[in-house]
């Protein structure tokens, strides 16, 4: 971004209330569900494009939405119970609900003062925005650096949800605990993916990201984001070819976006007779393909495997007390990337162990 010249102005406390309120009713309308949300990132982005983090967070968002149906897809109902599933949902939805109702109210901030050329950042304390965010606002308006404003909502966010949800009793006893995180977890389900074409003319998208391990802990989920946001903008052409696929897939939630050869949204009979006899299960996969004569994988739409979920507020204080986190923005992180072939295996590995522990139910 070409830096710009924003003019610090006054604005009544009946302007910023009138703003703040109408950036709440834009946020509240684009929170509804993870499809919604992802989408509103997308959207921001295109017109904004300067706000790497919003591109990074409709990728993530998508991947969310990934898991979220994985929960009820072709693997996870078959070796979790209901119940285990529903908390792992809620988790999931709770984090991403919080992330977009904290930083899509910035975002649209933003997108005020980039119209009006006012620098507005007094009116994120009205927002419930954390005062980590407020000089970063401030340094972004007049330095136009991209890549440090993602670095500080990455830390920021991460600190949001830490304090709301992560560090809640339920979420230790209901998910961290349970064998439906361990499955995920070691099941590599846990996957960060961006498709992208390696050559416009290839018939299947090529998959780079990142495992994602030891959720619980902020420091990880801190270094991983930035690994991230490192791995989408260090080479042009991927980044390029990743923004297509961002363009030109709508996200549905099923994996189908991706990868159609493997996954389907359509639910096939035989699964569902097939999972009230779960040694029926035979495996799919060879490599990155199915083996001949199985079906593909059921992967749904997000309407179709969980319905909009209303939400408490957002609880909790400023997260802000200690100054050692502003240097955290610029610490360097180097974590080891996945390909295509490290996740073709991961995804062998789900249908061996589903396929096992079917024969031991």
């Amino acid at each position: 971004m070409a830096r710009c010249d924003f003019t610090i102005m006054s604005v009544t406390t009946l302007d910023g209330q009138a703003l703040a309120a109408e950036i709440r009713r834009q946020t509240a309308l684009a929170n509804r569900n993870n499809v919604t949300r992802t989408q509103a990132y997308l959207q921001f982005y295109r017109e904004h494009e300067e706000v790497h983090w919003a591109l990074l967070a409709h990728l993530v968002s998508r991947n969310g939405g990934w898991n979220m149906t994985d929960l009820q897809g072709e693997w996870l109902p078959r070796i979790m119970d209901p119940a285990s599933r529903n908390a792992y949902f809620w988790f999931l939805e709770r984090c991403n609900w919080l992330i977009f109702h904290d930083a899509y109210a910035q975002l649209l901030l933003y997108a005020e003062m980039k119209r009006s050329g006012r620098d507005l950042t007094n009116l994120l304390p009205s927002l419930h925005v954390s005062s980590f965010m407020q000089g970063f606002w401030q340094d972004f308006l007049t330095s136009g650096d991209s890549a440090r404003l993602t670095r500080a909502l990455i830390v920021n966010e991460q600190q949001y949800i830490e304090q709301r949800v992560v560090r809640k009793s339920f979420t230790y006893h209901r998910i961290f605990s349970t064998l439906a995180f361990f499955a995920q977890s070691q099941l590599s389900l846990n996957q960060t993916l961006f498709p992208y074409k390696a050559h416009p003319t290839d018939r299947r998208f090529q998959l780079v990201g990142m495992n994602v391990h030891d959720f619980p802990e902020i420091n990880q989920r801190i270094a991983i984001g930035k690994a991230l946001y490192k791995l989408l903008y260090e080479d042009k052409k991927r980044l390029d070819s990743i923004r297509e696929f961002a363009f030109r897939i709508p996200h549905t939630g099923s994996r189908a976006d991706y990868w159609p050869h493997l996954f389907t949204p359509v639910e096939l009979a035989q699964r569902e007779a097939s999972l009230s006899d779960n040694n029926a299960y035979s495996l799919r996969l060879h490599k990155d393909s199915l083996r001949e004569g199985a079906p593909k994988l059921y992967s749904p739409f997000l309407h179709k495997a969980w319905p909009d979920t209303s939400h408490d507020p957002a609880d909790g204080v400023d997260w802000y007390r200690d100054p050692r986190w502003l240097s955290v923005v610029d610490e360097p992180i180097e974590l080891p990337s996945i390909a295509t072939e490290e996740y073709a295996r991961a995804l062998q590995w789900i249908d061996y162990g589903v396929k096992i522990v079917s024969l031991f139910s």
